[in-house]
């Protein structure tokens, strides 16, 4: 909808129906002193429409998005291919504009866009129950927390630093005015997870502990010792994900032992879009789901015995509560739900197995034909791993050189952990790379690195 100025005309008539003399005088009990004077503000005169719609397409046009690129970007937000009926799906209006879900008897589409979602999500992820309403992964971890602290009744919470950074940043923004301690365990060895770090850090009042996988380098790592000091211990399991395609191929985190299991769903026919809007996804067992966060869609009957589908076990009252709530995250990520739902019904079961297999095939065709002066992590890895140079200065020439040629090359590490050395390069594969897309991003790396 077009934004329609009032005029000159207009705002004389409306200052004369409240028997106002003028703009000051509606505005006096503002004191003087936060007045601004005319033309303060220094803008230049206005455009005619054209004009303005030239300047901002100029403007868009600078931005290369992935679509245009070879991109071999990760760190939480990932190019994989959307079918068309994804995008078809959701721009129905009966899909588009739908928001609220509160009334069934006018809300069965909806309600069952959900319900499917959450039924998918939860076979996807191997775990019992999933809910339909996070915002991102970062406030899944977040709401994990917390959810876990209301089982256990205990408060600690540790989180190990091979977690995505800005998930645990907003956890600890979550966790900061709240009784109780939230650390972050040093669990990194050679950009891979060392579980015995962890096991070593839990004690009798930890509440859980946070770990992601693959984690935020694309490592993997075997967390049966992990399970087991958290039984002993008497606390959760929460098993965070960046990439949900991953558990086409690996073990699913209910196989793997989580107790609750949250992450992101962009993955799943959602594009990267600059940075959202994405889905956090949430699932756990189903004997904690009294205390999750978020709607819970669920199936039933009426009175004619004919199928329905209601929000269950907790309403939108309940999470307006401030601190008697489960959350305070209300808004319905409906059509973003009914998004990753429509990709995994279009690619099903063999679909998604082809998918993680491709993302983890490319990043072994990239490993294998690294030049001796760039290593890799050593761990294994999915379809994300860590590229080391001798030192920025190199790794930066190959990325300059990379975006003349439209790839985008990887993330350097520090932009995301300060922590770490200026050398490293973030990279991730996913099915939209094709053999070519490889052999190009080592031929300018090979080249780049004759230049130094």
């Amino acid at each position: 909808m077009r934004f329609l100025p009032h005029t000159d005309a207009d705002r004389t008539a409306m200052l004369a129906a409240m028997d106002v003399p003028g703009i000051r005088a509606l505005f006096a009990d503002i004191p003087a002193h936060f007045h601004m004077d005319a033309g303060s503000l220094n803008i230049t005169p206005a455009l005619s429409e054209a004009a303005i719609v030239r300047k901002f397409t100029a403007a868009a046009e600078k931005n290369r998005h992935a679509g245009n690129t070879r991109c071999f970007l990760g760190g939480g937000t990932y190019h994989h291919f959307i079918p068309a009926v994804v995008d078809y799906i959701i721009s129905r209006g009966e899909f588009l504009t739908a928001y609220t879900p509160y009334q069934p008897e006018i809300s069965q589409g909806t309600l069952q866009a959900l319900f499917e979602f959450q039924s998918m999500i939860a076979r996807l992820t191997g775990m019992d129950v999933s809910n339909a309403s996070m915002y991102d992964a970062a406030t899944s971890v977040a709401e994990a927390a917390l959810m876990a602290r209301r089982i256990s009744r205990r408060t600690r919470v540790l989180i190990a630093d091979t977690v995505n950074p800005r998930y645990r940043a907003v956890a600890h923004h979550y966790l900061r005015y709240l009784p109780g301690d939230h650390d972050d365990v040093a669990a990194t060895v050679n950009f891979a997870t060392d579980p015995a770090m962890l096991i070593a850090a839990i004690d009798d009042q930890t509440a859980c502990v946070i770990v992601q996988f693959p984690d935020f380098y694309g490592s993997l790592y075997d967390l049966a010792a992990l399970r087991a000091a958290c039984d002993s211990h008497g606390c959760l399991l929460v098993l965070v994900f960046s990439d949900i395609t991953a558990f086409g191929l690996l073990e699913s985190p209910g196989a793997l032992g989580a107790d609750i299991a949250v992450g992101s769903g962009q993955a799943l026919g959602i594009p990267m879009g600059f940075g959202g809007p994405h889905l956090g996804v949430l699932t756990c067992k189903k004997k904690y789901v009294r205390q999750m966060p978020g709607r819970v869609c669920g199936m039933t009957t009426d009175k004619q015995g004919k199928r329905g589908f209601v929000l269950t076990l907790s309403t939108r009252e309940q999470h307006i509560r401030r601190e008697k709530a489960t959350s305070n995250i209300c808004s319905n990520q409906g059509l973003m739900c009914t998004a990753a739902a429509t990709y995994m019904a279009s690619l099903g079961d063999v679909g998604l197995a082809n998918v993680a297999t491709r993302c983890a095939a490319a990043l072994n065709m990239l490993v294998i034909a690294l030049p001796d002066a760039v290593l890799a992590a050593p761990a294994p890895h999915f379809h994300e791993t860590v590229l080391s140079f001798a030192d920025v200065h190199r790794r930066d020439v190959f990325l300059r050189a990379a975006q003349q040629e439209h790839i985008f090359a990887g993330i350097p590490l520090e932009r995301l952990d300060v922590s770490i050395e200026a050398r490293h390069l973030l990279v991730s594969t996913t099915e939209m790379l094709e053999e070519q897309d490889i052999f190009d991003f080592i031929r300018i790396l090979e080249a780049s690195l004759c230049m130094q």
